[in-house]
């Protein structure tokens, strides 16, 4: 269970599905709500794809470029400290899809692959977390997927009523949610990159 949690805490504040609202509800702007929560479930499922593959595969990566798991978590701490400085900074550009992206996704059939699963929702924080995540057992392994799950269940909901959250928590809600999301994404990011460097210099935390 505490595999599961941490694995949803993380997660969770890294993908952070509020970020992802204003491109979902502009590129389905003109879509039913049926074809609106069909689309957000398939780009939920597609990123419990994205993250399993990072997260299985990641150790055969890291063995074939010789990159020790230290090295990647360190790489990933930095990573998400600044993406957590972006949320953190008032006027900041926080878009992970481009303008150019945004306009060609508009003439896209489908679009919860790209930009919705990646890089919205899957991007490079999460999957370089993912691959950092060695579980040493096949029943946490399972737990750890299970947080991929949840977290995407709880990304679909969010997505799913985002044009009710949007009118509810207005543009001061997103704000302060973003600062909160941000925050917690920067502790996340501070504690990877003190664990990895205290496991390469031990005689630093002495």
């Amino acid at each position: 269970m505490e595999i599961l949690l941490a694995t949803f805490t993380t997660l969770f504040s890294i993908v952070n599905p509020f970020s992802a609202m204003p491109v979902f509800l502009t590129l389905t702007a003109d879509d039913r709500a049926s074809e609106r929560a069909r689309t957000a479930l398939r780009a939920c499922i597609y990123m419990v794809a994205v993250l399993s593959v990072a997260f299985f595969g990641g150790q055969y990566i890291l063995n074939f470029f010789g990159i020790n798991i230290q090295h990647l978590r360190i790489a990933g701490g930095i990573l998400l400290m600044r993406s957590a400085f972006e949320l953190l900074t008032p006027g900041a550009n926080r878009d992970r899809v481009g303008p150019d992206a945004l306009e060609e996704s508009k003439h896209k059939d489908d679009i919860s692959f790209t930009p919705l699963a990646m890089p919205m929702l899957s991007g490079p924080g999460s999957m370089a977390i993912c691959i950092g995540l060695i579980r040493p057992t096949y029943v946490d392994k399972a737990l750890t997927v299970l947080g991929f799950a949840l977290v995407a269940f709880a990304a679909f909901l969010i997505l799913l009523f985002s044009l009710r959250l949007t009118r509810v928590l207005g543009k001061p809600g997103m704000a302060a949610m973003a600062r909160i999301m941000g925050f917690i994404t920067l502790a996340i990011g501070v504690n990877f990159l003190a664990s990895a460097v205290a496991a390469l210099f031990p005689g630093l935390t002495r």
